[in-house]
């Protein structure tokens, strides 16, 4: 009786894993709309084939060495053992904790919904860098974020393993609970450092600091993009529980997607009322980011907020994404679809925000912990981009740029009929 109970808990886990796992992987879709969405027509197919190549590129890398690199896994040289050898294996090395002390899983879809992860936080930096970069040497790039870097801060958050060997950010009361940080906070620091190695686009800002707006070329598509992503992102932080099986996971499950929705329709309102103070009108970008920074921001910690707290979250995060987007351009950062203020700030913000919820966090571990991730993305990042530059270069051509660099990158165009 004992064994079959196990199973049938180790099957309803597992399978609960491997739907989010899913869910996770349909927000590639998510970021291939909304960015094609909001970048200019004859930027669209080149856009596509970042987003749909990043995601194979990180299922090879996190196969072949992030995944090792971050819990010490690997599926890369051998398989799965299956049938009753499993069931002994997995029932031996639970004796101990018991069926209600942890969750229990295949370790495949464990890797399944690991991955997609690392594939996440890479399409992050696509639509930051979109319009002026060259598709060959922002898929490099791909192969060393989603490869190390990535797995490297991971190891020290999910992973357990102690920065270095210096300290220990668990030990410092930092948690993460899905990724604001480990995921969101990392891309959009690597993402930082690409722009600003890249320049902005050409004709952006006049240089009476003046900020030239380039609509994107299909908000039907950002929009449905946008719903895309937050229909994945209770994949993305439901998943995160680790398992179902039990009454309390259960539950734990049911709040997180209470929480990941309502955050979303708090950023969404309040983004939507401060574009209508700031401009007079109900911009649908800075909607659109809005549901998304809130949902970056509850990322963090989605468990323990009422349904009316994680609202107020999302609604900070809301009002946060429209003044940062504003701040960058000031800066003459230029980011075509507000990934960086999405992310990175909402990203930060949502670290910030756990220890209100959870008493076992701290403020000092949550900064240590966003700093650590900021110092090693950036750095690497800095080099990798830097070696990229002086090999391949970064940039496409002044008169590629002004083309659209869907004929010079891919050869083809998204929108022929209309772009002629």
């Amino acid at each position: 009786m004992e064994e079959q109970i196990f199973q049938l808990q180790y099957a309803i886990d597992t399978f609960y894993y491997l739907v989010c796992g899913a869910l996770v992987m349909w927000m590639a879709a998510g970021f291939a709309m909304l960015e094609s969405g909001l970048v200019r027509a004859k930027n669209t197919t080149e856009i596509l084939t970042k987003n749909i190549s990043l995601y194979a590129v990180s299922c090879i890398m996190y196969m072949v060495c992030g995944y090792y690199l971050m819990y010490g896994g690997t599926l890369f040289l051998s398989g799965i053992a299956g049938g009753e050898t499993l069931v002994t294996d997995v029932l031996a090395a639970k004796a101990e904790e018991g069926f209600e002390g942890g969750a229990v899983y295949s370790d495949a879809s464990d890797f399944f919904y690991q991955v997609v992860f690392a594939a996440t936080c890479m399409s992050i930096v696509s639509g930051a860098v979109a319009e002026r970069m060259k598709l060959w040497a922002f898929l490099v790039f791909a192969v060393v974020m989603t490869g190390v870097i990535y797995p490297m801060e991971g190891s020290w958050t999910w992973g357990g393993n102690a920065v270095f060997g210096m300290y220990s950010l668990g030990d410092l009361g930092f948690s993460d609970f899905a990724g604001s940080g480990i995921v969101h906070l990392a891309g959009a620091t690597a993402a930082v450092v690409g722009v600003l190695l890249l320049g902005p686009r050409k004709g952006k800002y006049g240089v009476d600091g003046s900020v030239k707006a380039f609509p994107g070329a299909n908000l039907p598509m950002a929009t449905l993009g946008t719903l895309i992503l937050w229909l994945g992102w209770l994949g993305f932080n439901g998943g995160s529980v680790l398992k179902l099986a039990d009454v309390t996971s259960a539950n734990a499950v049911a709040m997180v997607f209470v929480n990941t929705n309502a955050a979303a329709a708090g950023g969404l309102v309040a983004a939507m009322l401060v574009a209508k103070a700031l401009f007079g009108k109900a911009d649908l970008t800075m909607v659109l980011n809005g549901a998304l920074a809130g949902l970056v921001a509850i990322t963090a910690e989605p468990s323990t907020p009422t349904a009316l707290q994680a609202t107020l979250f999302g609604a900070v995060a809301g009002v946060l994404v429209v003044f940062t987007i504003i701040f960058l351009d000031k800066l003459k950062i230029d980011d075509p679809v507000g990934a960086i203020a999405v992310h990175g700030a909402c990203g930060l913000l949502g670290l910030l925000l756990v220890p209100i919820t959870n008493d076992a966090v701290s403020f000092s571990g949550q900064i240590i912990g966003a700093l650590t991730i900021i110092i090693w993305v950036a750095v690497v990042s800095f080099v990798v981009w830097m070696i990229i530059k002086a090999v391949m270069g970064l940039r496409v051509s002044a008169e590629e740029e002004a083309e659209g660099v869907d004929l010079s990158e891919c050869g083809l165009e998204a929108y022929p009929e209309f772009t002629k």
